[in-house]
């Protein structure tokens, strides 16, 4: 029996004018693609920023294989990628020496090829060993959450990372369909729990159970608060900022971050003089958030969703 073929390794850069303008490139400075992926932002990135350094992180191995081979040819730039998530983009960048950065991309997108390439077990539309890893070298699986955790835990992350209304009804399905060993035995049980038609407006029935237990295995919300943090805390007076979103839990969480770093006082506002002592350290480049032309998401229908905010450090 043939092998099914594994896609090559692309990365279609969603909104990528709209970052490389609101990074405010030049040459010699020292940007940070935090989400590397297949190096789409990155390639042009390194164009305009001559005698500069470019540092990439991602999770994926296959990323940085692939990345490394795309930016290989760059000259009067310097490459340095590192495989860590980027949550402790902050602690790496301090451990190479690097105590400031100018500019800093992150895009939270799931990328095409780990979608696309079945084994990952990322996508519903095909049938896939459980596992959603965005890290393979990581320890935790979609298999340990479908068929390891309690009814309420399953419940409660499907409820509050999918947003899914039949949370409880599918978390029941699938405990009492256990073991379940493939993403397509799991899209089976999980499209019989919910009535008959949902979805037909908001996507395939499974669409956001997926993505309940892809963000639990790769713990992605709790990582870009903390990249957020980190992030603030190493770019240099004036530098940029740009993250892309792809869901309403993301960019709150970004949203919030931002605010918080942009306002001044946080005390209440029955108190006449503030004694909490908090300043801004970031103003708003895009309080209201960037979004695809309607050129951009018929060419690329995966970026439909996507937000763009940007700051700026004071």
């Amino acid at each position: 029996m043939s092998q099914p073929a594994v896609p090559a390794f692309q990365h279609v850069p969603v909104l990528l004018n709209e970052c490389l303008q609101g990074l405010n490139l030049k040459p010699k400075m020292v940007v940070v693609d935090a989400t590397l992926g297949g190096a789409g932002h990155s390639r042009e990135i390194v164009k305009q920023i001559r005698g500069g350094t470019l540092v990439g992180f991602d999770r994926d191995t296959a990323a940085l294989r692939y990345s490394a081979d795309v930016l290989k040819a760059v000259d009067g730039v310097a490459i340095r990628l590192v495989k860590a998530n980027f949550a402790d983009l902050a602690d790496n960048l301090h451990s190479m020496g690097i105590d400031g950065v100018d500019a800093i991309l992150a895009d939270f997108g799931v990328s095409s090829y780990q979608i696309d390439t079945p084994e990952r077990g990322f996508s519903y539309t095909k049938d896939a060993p459980l596992d959603m890893r965005m890290d393979t070298d990581a320890e935790l699986t979609a298999a340990q959450v479908v068929n390891g955790y309690s009814l309420k835990h399953l419940t409660d992350i499907i409820s509050q990372y999918g947003e899914e209304r039949y949370a409880g009804r599918i978390a029941a399905a699938i405990v009492a369909a256990r073991p379940i060993r493939s993403t397509g035995h799991l899209t089976q049980v999980i499209t019989n729990a919910v009535p008959a038609g949902y979805g037909k407006t908001g996507g395939h029935p499974a669409k956001r159970t997926f993505q309940a237990i892809r963000i639990e295995v790769n713990q992605e919300l709790a990582s870009i608060e903390k990249f957020i943090e980190g992030a603030l805390s190493v770019l240099k007076p004036h530098g940029r900022l740009a993250v892309i979103s792809f869901h309403s839990l993301e960019d709150r969480i970004v949203k919030q971050k931002f605010k918080l770093a942009a306002t001044d006082c946080l005390c209440p506002p029955k108190i006449p003089q503030c004694i909490c002592g908090h300043h801004a350290t970031i103003k708003w480049l895009t309080k209201k958030p960037l979004c695809p032309t309607i050129q951009e998401t018929k060419s690329n229908p995966r970026s439909a969703s996507a937000k763009l905010r940007i700051i700026e450090k004071l």
